[in-house]
């Protein structure tokens, strides 16, 4: 089981399923959402989502890669809690820092490195793209 809140508690979430994919995203808008170098993106089936407590808000707005995302933040800090396409795809992304457990990154895929952060390492090997995977 998936848990993860907001910074406050006072909206949190389970997941029942795994994650099929990790992300480090270091596109300019994740840099800007995580006020860091790059965000995390736990990718899991959209209809193992569960909210038990709370209610989450949300705001949609456009990608890099010319798509469209609504993301569901907490109403009273802010933080961001998932991320899934506007198109109605059956996957969503958690946000990383809204876990209760944190992800292993060691098999993270990078993604939108062309606009890494100078002096950020990706480990060797590590699967990663200039820009989104298609």
């Amino acid at each position: 089981m998936i848990t993860g809140r907001c910074q406050c508690g006072a909206v949190r979430y389970e997941h029942g399923g795994t994650p099929s994919a990790i992300y480090i995203c270091h596109c300019r808008e994740c840099q800007k959402q995580s006020a860091s170098a790059f965000g995390i993106s736990v990718e899991v089936n959209k209809f193992g989502l569960r909210v038990t407590q709370g209610a989450p808000r949300f705001w949609t707005r456009d990608t890099d890669s010319g798509k469209r995302l609504r993301c569901a933040f907490c109403p009273d800090c802010g933080t961001r809690l998932w991320h899934e396409p506007e198109s109605g795809a059956d996957w969503l992304t958690l946000k990383g820092g809204s876990l209760d457990q944190p992800p292993d990154l060691s098999r993270a895929i990078h993604i939108w490195t062309s606009r890494k952060l100078p002096g950020v390492i990706i480990p060797e090997g590590a699967q990663q793209f200039p820009e989104e995977p298609v």
